[in-house]
């Protein structure tokens, strides 16, 4: 079997790879819903993978994996690397799963991710109305994760809440102090949605980045009682491009509160001074930005050894993401915790992509499914309705 062609095309927001070979087998990948620009990075690894044996993995990401970077820059890499799953599975009449060592849990856990109710404001009181609603929503989550903090506009729109002023017009621009009313403000913030939640629902937090380091400390030491599940992105995360291993070691060894990062982190080579620092106890690779799904399943397990937890992100990596995350999900070691669940955006992806189970998630869960590949693929009549006239041979 060769590949033949690569092809790409922004289906929505989202750029969506296709690997066609030269036996009729194709193999589809997606980068996240928010990075429509990436098609033309998609399309130059295509001299690299052409002629190659797809289900030779390995060997083709050897070619192209070098070329790849810190978010967004991996995305391309990584869709690629799915879809060279996607057509392995299929050759073989296997799912994914069984082609990574095979699955060791029947389903997986997911938390809310992409399913969110807009806030009213963020007084302690908007806290615990939203947790409320997410706490009914018929997923039946058991862990549910909630953006404070830098995280947001959250501090633009409180007083006094930090040191300096909060700009605007780039993503994730504010990094700096917080002030003592400020940082008393999040706490009860915190402490109202744990009183909705109790002990019966998870809680995790997405903290920035941009918090100082005497900040980060005093909050993670201020919400030990609480059992928050974990604290995400503090010093560096989301469209950071380095690490800062150090700083998160300094954070997470003075508090029994978890420490977060990695959705923004592209290889496993990356991931070495987190991991061997023991810088957080918990990591959270995208495997639509980390370099696919068996680099995830690397990093897990390399993580497991050093006793670091393990929650990967995944909020606006579609429904082929979700479908690659449920497969790689299935085989990681018992340091996982749960997925981050992404949904359709828009929501007629659900009437293009064929093999989804319905509902999705069942009491936090979804059940691990068998067909080949990654089990999903396209209603190709339905899909072309949503192809722009210059990728209207993308199905051809």
């Amino acid at each position: 079997m060769k590949i033949i062609d690569l092809k790409c095309a922004v289906i929505g927001q989202s750029p969506v790879v296709r690997i066609v070979t030269d036996e009729g087998i194709s193999g589809y990948g997606q980068i996240e819903t928010t990075k429509p620009y990436l098609k033309p990075q998609v399309l130059f690894y295509k001299d690299f993978i052409l002629g190659e044996d797809p289900t030779d993995v390995e060997r083709v990401m050897l070619k192209i994996r070098r070329l790849g970077a810190f978010k967004p820059w991996g995305s391309a890499v990584s869709a690629i690397e799915m879809a060279l799953w996607d057509i392995a599975g299929k050759a073989a009449g296997l799912p994914v799963y069984k082609l990574l060592g095979g699955k060791v849990r029947d389903r997986v856990r997911v938390y809310n991710g992409g399913v969110r109710f807009p806030f009213n404001g963020y007084e302690p009181q908007d806290f615990a109305e939203n947790m409320a609603k997410m706490k009914a929503a018929p997923e039946g989550f058991t862990i549910i994760k909630q953006a404070i903090g830098y995280h947001g506009p959250m501090l633009g729109h409180l007083p006094d809440a930090m040191y300096g002023e909060f700009r605007t017009g780039t993503r994730y621009p504010n990094r700096g102090p917080l002030t003592e009313r400020g940082l008393k403000h999040l706490v009860a913030c915190v402490e109202a949605m744990k009183e909705v939640l109790g002990d019966e629902v998870g809680l995790a937090l997405d903290c920035g980045p941009g918090w100082t380091v005497p900040d980060a400390i005093r909050f993670a030491q201020a919400v030990e009682p609480l059992g928050i599940l974990w604290l995400e992105d503090l010093i560096t995360g989301d469209y950071t491009p380095y690490v800062l291993a150090d700083l998160y070691r300094e954070v997470t060894t003075r508090t029994t509160t978890p420490t977060h990062t990695g959705e923004q982190i592209y290889l496993r080579q990356n991931f070495v001074d987190l991991v061997e620092k023991r810088a957080v106890r918990v990591l959270g690779p995208d495997p639509a930005d980390v370099g696919g799904i068996a680099e995830l399943k690397w990093i897990a397990e390399y993580a497991d050894l050093h006793g670091i937890l393990f929650a990967p992100h995944g909020i606006f990596d579609g429904l082929i993401g979700l479908a690659a995350l449920v497969q790689v999900a299935a085989t990681l070691p018992d340091n996982f915790i749960a997925f981050e669940y992404p949904v359709a955006r828009p929501e007629w992806w659900y009437d293009i992509v064929t093999g989804l189970p319905s509902p999705i998630v069942r009491d936090g869960f979804i059940e691990v499914w068998d067909r080949p590949g990654l089990g999903v693929d396209f209603n190709v009549e339905a899909a072309r309705a949503y192809l722009s006239e210059e990728d209207r041979d993308f199905f051809d």
